[in-house]
């Protein structure tokens, strides 16, 4: 047989199980729920979304459907294929860039890519060179290395990385590109970010300096 201070917990918990459940469909109903603005893949998956492991992703929000932008890699891939970095990856300096490509996308077994910030304001260039006979219509293997220093405090750390069909002709219906979206890296953008060590310079006039700027040198003496 129950005691009665055991009937009396179970009634207080039943009581407490009520109320959250009321508070719990009140707020359901009466207190307006915040609304997640999702409008590109990228704010989908932010969201927390499943992804749809298709190629391209695809990201789904509610009755919305969201399509992962890899730039013109599916139209070029008969042309031009890069093998690294992947379409919306995370890059940083030193750049190392492989792929392969017809040998009349190169020019004297090379052609031109170039780095662009979000407003299309080129941050890099280099010049990727043919591992093998270029003068044939097969695909030929090409490396490149690309070196950049990030904007800090840029609006947006998502650029574009595109590689150009070297053009001698000069002639606009010769151009062509592949054009890939990229996340630029901001590691070891600015002293201001990696920090300079504390050292400091004993100056002719007794004073000190310390290091300064984006090679953490020493800042002249006021007497030089």
């Amino acid at each position: 047989m129950f005691t009665r201070q055991f009937l009396i917990g179970v009634g207080g918990l039943l009581v407490l199980l009520f109320a959250a459940s009321a508070l719990y469909m009140y707020t359901r109903q009466y207190v307006p729920q915040k609304t997640v603005l999702v409008t590109t893949f990228e704010e989908c998956v932010a969201a927390g979304n499943s992804v749809m492991e298709s190629y391209p992703r695809q990201c789904r929000h509610g009755d919305q459907s969201f399509t992962e932008s890899l730039g013109n890699t599916i139209e070029k891939t008969n042309l031009i294929r890069l093998y690294a970095p992947l379409p919306n990856g995370v890059i940083e300096s030193p750049l190392a860039i492989t792929g392969e490509a017809r040998g009349n996308w190169f020019f004297e077994a090379s052609f031109p890519i170039v780095l662009t910030d979000w407003d299309g304001r080129i941050i890099a260039q280099t010049i990727a060179t043919a591992q093998g006979e270029w003068m044939t219509t097969d695909f030929v293997p090409f490396e490149a290395t690309l070196t950049f220093t990030p904007i800090v405090n840029a609006y947006s750390n998502r650029g574009s990385l595109i590689l150009q069909k070297d053009n001698p002709s000069g002639l606009p219906e010769n151009d062509d590109a592949l054009e890939i979206p990229v996340i630029i890296g901001r590691v070891a953008a600015s002293s201001a970010e990696t920090g300079c060590t504390l050292e400091a310079r004993l100056c002719p006039d007794g004073s000190a300096v310390g290091r300064t700027g984006p090679n953490c040198e020493f800042a002249p003496c006021s007497s030089e």
